[in-house]
């Protein structure tokens, strides 16, 4: 996964505005890529990731597919984000809606479609946050 991972970040890299943006963007990915060799292709090698990739004047958009059962994204985040979650899992999935604007699972959750605005100064960026802490 290193390599995939790697070779999608160098395509995404320059356009980045900032580290940050960069780190935010990278986490996420590396994320999406290992739900879905772990969960989606249970680690078999016989079995393939896609990736795209789209920079659009405006936003990142990211999306990772295998081709796995998929997965029911609500009961995954719910026990993690009501704390009964004693798990090694559906963490992740927090983590990459942290990182990123949007984050949707389509085909019956065997497929991460993700969204990060493109430069979003911080100042805008918590500013959008008042009152969310």
């Amino acid at each position: 996964m290193p390599a995939a991972r790697d070779s999608v970040m160098d395509f995404i890299r320059p356009h980045c505005s900032s580290e940050a943006e960069e780190i935010d963007i990278f986490l996420a990915l590396q994320e999406a890529l290992a739900n879905a060799i772990l969960h989606g292709c249970r680690g078999s090698a016989a079995r393939t990731v896609h990736c795209e990739v789209e920079i659009g004047p405006s936003a990142f958009t990211i999306v990772v597919r295998d081709s796995g059962a998929g997965f029911d994204p609500q009961v995954a985040t719910h026990a993690t984000e009501t704390g009964s979650n004693l798990t090694q899992h559906g963490r992740g999935i927090c983590l990459m809606r942290s990182l990123m604007d949007e984050v949707s699972y389509r085909r019956g959750g065997s497929e991460v479609w993700m969204r990060k605005q493109r430069g979003m100064p911080l100042s805008k960026a918590i500013a959008g946050q008042e009152g969310q802490f």
